[in-house]
């Protein structure tokens, strides 16, 4: 009867796990059979690093929106991993026990909050600030990079938090017993032991900010040229697709799923050297 249900439960996690990869592997399919074409029409070369996008005349170098990804996620990383990793070894060993409490669920119910609210709150908290301190309109990469590292916190907090705990207690008492003081058993000894997993976090904060759409577009100006400064406005590949794909049609329809294929190879490109990165560290 034992192996009756663990033959059942095998199954059916086996089954999950294949439409699972059938749902990647369609998905992959619809986008290299629509976008390729439209590449190859185009051409590589104009179409990566051509730097006006005009529908209307049939221009489609999408380089603009690459950079702006670049800078905004880039921006991203740089507010989110400092204060998420610093915030996730806070909470776990430095946090009184009733602090804990209420910052926890915070954290977590930051998670659940919908990107247009996040949204809102950039239109209407971040920007004017910018616009106060810098005299700009305050929409472009710093406003949508301040956002984007809000909006990756909660997981990058729990990710990092679960790894560093995981981390056996007989590091940290070993360490005590070398003389060793807690700042620097949790620096030294508990941060390395954990670094896959807040490598993770890393990877999943970044995936997040480089596929983040409508919290983007309401912030970022999404001026299709190339910024000079991280106060000019800018698309990035998310927004340019989300901005045209409802009225394209032709050759401008295919012209965004290309940039979506080029934005599917970008994050594959992340996770595969980050991948990597973990591999030969361990």
């Amino acid at each position: 009867m034992l192996d009756l249900k663990e033959k059942l439960a095998h199954g059916m996690f086996l089954f999950c796990a294949c439409i699972c990869i059938i749902c990647v592997a369609l998905i992959c399919i619809f986008l290299f059979a629509n976008g390729i074409p439209a590449i190859k029409e185009i051409g590589l070369f104009d179409f990566l690093f051509g730097v006006n996008w005009a529908p209307l005349d049939e221009e489609f170098g999408i380089f603009p929106m690459i950079i702006g990804s670049i800078y905004v996620t880039a921006g991203a990383i740089f507010f989110g991993v400092i204060f998420g990793v610093l915030c996730a070894i806070f909470l776990s060993k430095f946090c009184p026990l009733y602090l804990n409490k209420i910052l926890n669920p915070i954290i977590h119910l930051m998670a659940g909050i919908p990107s247009i609210v996040y949204g809102f709150f950039g239109l209407v908290v971040i920007v004017p600030l910018v616009q106060y301190y810098f005299g700009t309109s305050g929409k472009g990469i710093l406003s949508a990079s301040l956002l984007l590292g809000i909006m990756i916190l909660p997981t990058i907090i729990s990710i990092s938090k679960t790894a560093i705990d995981s981390v056996p207690t007989n590091y940290y008492e070993g360490a005590l017993a070398l003389g060793i003081t807690h700042e620097r058993s949790v620096f030294f000894i508990l941060l390395p032991a954990a670094k896959s997993g807040i490598l993770t976090s890393i990877i999943l904060g970044i995936g997040r900010a480089i596929g983040e759409t409508m919290a983007v577009v309401m912030i970022a100006g999404n001026q299709a040229i190339i910024p000079q400064s991280i106060l000019d406005g800018t698309r990035t590949l998310t927004a340019n697709i989300v901005l045209e794909m409802g009225y394209a049609t032709d050759l401008h329809r295919n012209a965004l799923l290309g940039t979506a294929v080029v934005l599917f190879v970008f994050i594959l490109m992340i996770n595969i050297s980050f991948s990597l990165i973990c591999r030969r560290k361990s």
